[in-house]
């Protein structure tokens, strides 16, 4: 199922967009989709990754929100040079969130 939105935006952004949709050769709501797609790809890292920096979540569940596996999130953390945390009590958490996943 798909939804409509619209919204206004600024002229620069409307040039931006005619540019990408000349340079990708596509149309401007698939240019729209896929640029959208990326920012909420963005946030959710950004959110995931902020919750685990400030020990509120697991990494498991880090990865979870981000959409990502447990490598993935792993390795960005790693490049990011957030400190690896993890207690007895976020194995439990992780050992059961997997185990309900059956």
């Amino acid at each position: 199922m798909t939804e409509v939105i619209s919204t206004r935006i600024p002229d620069d952004v409307a040039k931006d967009l005619k540019e990408i949709e000349k340079e990708e050769k596509t149309d401007r709501a698939t240019v729209i989709r896929k640029l959208l797609a990326k920012a909420i790809a963005e946030w959710k890292l950004e959110k995931a990754l902020t919750l685990y920096r400030d020990g509120k979540i697991t990494l498991w569940k880090a990865a979870k929100i981000a959409d990502l596996s447990l490598w993935e999130i792993m390795e960005i953390t790693k490049e990011r040079k957030i400190p690896f945390r993890y207690t007895h009590e976020d194995f439990r958490k992780d050992f059961e969130a997997a185990s309900k996943e059956k």
